[in-house]
């Protein structure tokens, strides 16, 4: 049985399923222990399967919603067998997951949006510059011409990494001195993508979240300067958090929305790390798509997210 999604062909999911062994392991070692040798759903079952939810770093909200929906259907149908139980938790924890707005999938932007601007927002240390740069390469490999803008300015080795980003995909970067004002390297970005008729912007910041009200006004300069020149941008704000730092990317997620009008998500680190299930609980909480999840270092490892490959992969459904 496969709930394979329209984003994923054989290669990406042999990359995916790579990418969570340790996550896929962690969680399915717990599930498996929870229903070994049981023949039917009962309540110790569930309170057992609640607890490896839990372990498996999907957040005590997110748990509780999925053991209710199962206790409703248990309550409903009377009789489940443990092989069911399977099938509907990969359902409604499919179910938490929040689709992408069709003007938010793939690496085609709209027409209508041209150039189509991205602010990437998240804090130091969870790969945003390098997720940044996949990004650019992957909308490159799309057909569309990309600007970078270096607009993190209190951090010299960013502007590096992602000058360096540039001349390894090949794209255009706006850059300026170190401690220059971010908002002008954004303006500065989006003027030379209109001069250039390019198709995609991305353009990255600082994450500073012990100063919010800073924070707050640094973005909202970004954004007033960007709108002078494309009154609707930016289009995405793109929030990165590291997988691995489990429950603490959640409260970072909400941090963030605390200041500004994040609209996708892309979560990385999480080859590394076996609390892949804090996917669900951000995107269950949040309310907020994930677009990308990283899962591992070269340039492929960043996927288009689909929620039921993802899942699937959790369950190893479409293994034998």
């Amino acid at each position: 049985m496969s709930f394979l999604g329209k984003l994923f062909g054989k290669k990406e999911k042999e990359i995916l399923d790579q990418g969570l062994e340790k996550t896929k392991q962690g969680f399915f070692e717990r599930i498996s222990k929870v229903i070994i040798g049981k023949t039917t759903v009962d309540d110790e079952v569930l309170d057992q399967l609640e607890e490896a939810l839990i372990g498996a770093d999907v957040g005590v909200d997110s748990t509780l919603t999925i053991i209710e929906k199962i206790q409703e259907r248990v309550k409903k149908d009377k009789y489940i067998s443990t092989q069911e139980l399977q099938n509907i938790l990969h359902q409604e924890m499919a179910s938490l997951l929040v689709d992408a707005p069709s003007d938010l999938q793939g690496f085609n932007p709209p027409a209508n949006k041209k150039p189509y601007i991205i602010l990437v927002v998240g804090v130091n240390g969870v790969g945003k510059t390098t997720t940044i740069g996949k990004l650019a390469h992957h909308y490159k490999e799309a057909g569309n011409q990309v600007v970078l803008g270096a607009a993190d300015t209190f951090r010299a080795a960013a502007v590096d990494q992602l000058t360096i980003w540039s001349e390894r995909v090949g794209v255009t970067i706006v850059k300026q001195n170190m401690g220059a004002d971010p908002s002008a390297v954004a303006f500065d970005t989006v003027q030379s993508a209109v001069s250039k008729n390019a198709d995609v912007v991305l353009i990255d910041t600082a994450g500073r979240l012990h100063n919010k009200a800073h924070l707050m006004d640094e973005l909202n300069k970004i954004k007033r300067v960007i709108q002078k020149q494309v009154p609707d941008a930016p289009h995405e704000v793109l929030l990165v958090l590291d997988g691995s730092t489990g429950q603490n990317a959640l409260e970072q997620a909400k941090q963030f929305m605390a200041v500004t009008d994040v609209n996708a998500l892309a979560i990385t680190k999480l080859d590394g790390t076996a609390k892949g299930g804090v996917v669900l609980a951000i995107a269950h909480q949040c309310k907020i798509p994930v677009k990308y999840i990283g899962v591992g270092e070269q340039i492929k490892d960043l996927l288009l997210f689909d929620k039921d490959a993802f899942v699937d992969s959790l369950f190893n459904l479409n293994k034998n």
